[in-house]
């Protein structure tokens, strides 16, 4: 499919699913290339760096831009993040209502996307601001709508241990 004489990838997201819908999301971010940017895993802990202590503290303020939304467990690797992002019922209807002439492919207001979107910004500003010129994500994220609560306690207990598995699983090509 081509948009604005580029090629794009049809998105992996449920056609039928609302992404403001409120409801509970297991989101995967990685950095492009898999560069390590936010710091190291020493002795299975996450260390991070300057980098990674600003990817927190924004993650950390998703809720106070985005009222109806709370985070949950998370974890910032060196190369990529995973949280769970929880998207409450709102009141403001007309955040989610899109002006722009291109709605079918923006983000909606308090989308999941949206979410998203504005805090990889936020961090790639940060990155550039603060001389990291090559910082750079990869296109989209990996999302999971999170079904019950066994897999809510399976996903947070991945969430918990990735630090401990880090050695183990940067090793595999299968998982980049």
């Amino acid at each position: 499919m081509l948009f604005n004489n580029k090629f794009r990838v049809e998105s992996a997201r449920l056609k039928e699913w609302d992404y403001s819908n409120p409801w509970w999301y297991y989101i995967t971010i990685n950095t492009r290339n898999h560069n390590s940017y936010f710091g190291a895993v020493v002795n299975r802990e996450m260390n991070l760096n300057k980098l990674g202590l600003v990817a927190e503290k924004y993650w950390n303020e998703i809720p106070k831009h985005y009222k109806s939304v709370e985070i949950d467990y998370y974890v910032i690797m060196p190369n990529h993040i995973h949280g769970i992002i929880i998207i409450n019922n709102s009141r403001d209807v007309a955040c989610n209502v899109s002006t722009n002439k291109y709605s079918q492919i923006s983000p909606r207001g308090n989308s999941l996307s949206a979410i998203v979107r504005s805090y990889k910004s936020a961090i790639t500003k940060s990155a550039h601001e603060n001389g990291h010129k090559d910082f750079a994500w990869q296109e989209r994220f990996y999302d999971r709508i999170i079904r019950n609560e066994k897999e809510l306690f399976n996903i947070r207990k991945y969430i918990q241990q990735n630090p401990m598995k880090w050695e183990y699983e940067k090793a595999k090509p299968e998982n980049l």
